[in-house]
């Protein structure tokens, strides 16, 4: 069977192609003589399927797409807390090119505008970009050095920028130098297959959806599509993301990505933009993705599935004492720990075995992990024998036959399922 989704998306790229508005960017002689009549759209899942119509395989300049990921890769050189002292996290509601600083603290508002997005190129090397945009892509990119060159001569505006940060001590480099390279980092080729990929790593929590890398740790794919959902769309991110809900970015050149957090990730191509500088049919495209797919983050889910598969009572030892096992399911978190530490509160004391199965478990989340043990260690401390069965070492045990649970006795770990108590 062939999967209809393809026939989806180019459904939506027909839909969405009688959109006329918008025009080329102007001020960049290579971006205005782009074709305003292409138009592509990209779909990348966490588990490295990808689906690419419309022009797909035309390739364009990143611009300031760039920009999340270049801030995600200032964060792991360098740490938060030494990036925010460069670069704020406040959404401007200006346009993306503005020359300004915050008031307050005199640094550029946010990573998503040129004053921030110049701020923390300079916190990298070219090499740096390289290396790290390939691991987002998967390939090396290269620079279209047409539009390199054309975007360079009428830099006055970023050179502007740049002096500006330079005279409030924001940056040290050379003011020239940082906006060559930072042009530079927006003049990578890039096609819509490539972003959307590049935006599933961030959505996939900084682990690429096809090499199995991890990029960038899962705490800097979070801060950087946080600061996407409130700043990517530059004076626009308000009616973005009422009407989308996606954490996105945009580029001049027409791209547009979207990463929904444990979705995947989304590109669209068009290259006439609206007055905030965002792709109009990139934009319309999204909200009919939105809309279809009920794709926005606000959208209430379905409660989630119980963290606790089944749950059995024995009489292990033939004394009349009844054992229990509770078979786990899917994610160890926050929420279903809550639930599960609500059931083994109704355990009885006494010298039973209780028996925590594992192996269907994919993920254990730190704070899921936590509650486990803690939860495990209180039974313990009532007087009960507690085993863990973890065929995939979800617990992270090793070989360790035991597991230490604190000031209680140890919990015993096995690796089968019939060999559970």
């Amino acid at each position: 069977m062939r999967s209809p989704l393809s026939d989806y998306l180019t459904e939506v790229l027909e839909a969405c192609s009688d959109e006329d508005d918008g025009e080329t960017a102007s001020y960049i002689p290579e971006l205005a003589d782009a074709d305003p009549d292409r138009l592509a759209l990209a779909l990348a899942t966490p588990d490295g399927t990808r689906y690419a119509v419309g022009d797909a395989e035309l390739r364009f300049s990143i611009q300031s797409i760039s920009k999340p990921f270049a801030y995600a890769l200032a964060l792991v050189d360098h740490g938060l807390d030494a990036v925010l002292e460069h670069v704020g996290v406040e959404p401007s509601g200006e346009a993306f090119n503005e020359i300004s600083l915050d008031p307050t603290t005199n640094r550029p508002l946010n990573p998503m505008i040129n004053a921030g997005a110049i701020t923390v190129h300079s916190l990298l090397s070219d090499e740096r970009v390289a290396s790290g945009f390939a691991a987002f892509a998967g390939r090396e990119l290269e620079v279209d050095d047409e539009v390199f060159a054309s975007e360079l001569e009428t830099a006055d505006r970023n050179h502007a920028i740049a002096y500006m940060l330079r005279n409030h001590g924001i940056i040290d480099a050379d003011p020239h130098a940082v906006v060559e390279g930072y042009t530079r980092q927006c003049s990578l080729l890039v096609d819509v297959g490539d972003l959307a990929v590049m935006a599933a790593t961030l959505a996939n929590a900084g682990t690429h959806p096809v090499t199995g890398e991890q990029v960038v740790p899962r705490w800097v794919a979070r801060q950087a599509l946080s600061v996407m959902t409130t700043c990517g769309m530059y004076d626009a991110a308000g009616d973005w993301f009422t009407l989308v809900g996606i954490p996105a970015k945009s580029g001049v050149s027409g791209g547009v990505i979207g990463a929904l957090p444990g979705k995947g990730g989304f590109a669209a191509f068009s290259p006439r933009l609206d007055a905030h500088g965002n792709s109009t049919r990139g934009v319309r495209i999204f909200e009919r993705l939105s809309g279809d797919m009920a794709m926005h983050l606000m959208e209430v889910p379905p409660a989630a599935r119980p963290l606790t598969h089944g749950h059995a009572a024995k009489d292990g030892d033939g004394d009349g004492d009844t054992d229990s096992i509770y078979e786990l399911q899917g994610a160890v978190d926050f929420i279903g720990m809550e639930r599960l530490l609500t059931e083994l509160e109704k355990e009885d004391e006494g010298e039973r075995e209780i028996v925590l199965d594992l192996a269907r478990v994919h993920e254990v989340r730190d704070v899921g992990r936590r509650m486990l043990l803690e939860g495990a260690r209180r039974l313990a401390l009532d007087g009960h024998s507690v085993t863990f069965v973890d065929p995939d070492d979800m617990l992270e045990t090793g070989d360790a036959g035991v597991i230490d649970v604190g000031d209680g006795p140890e919990a015993q770990v096995v690796r089968e399922r019939d060999s559970r108590p």
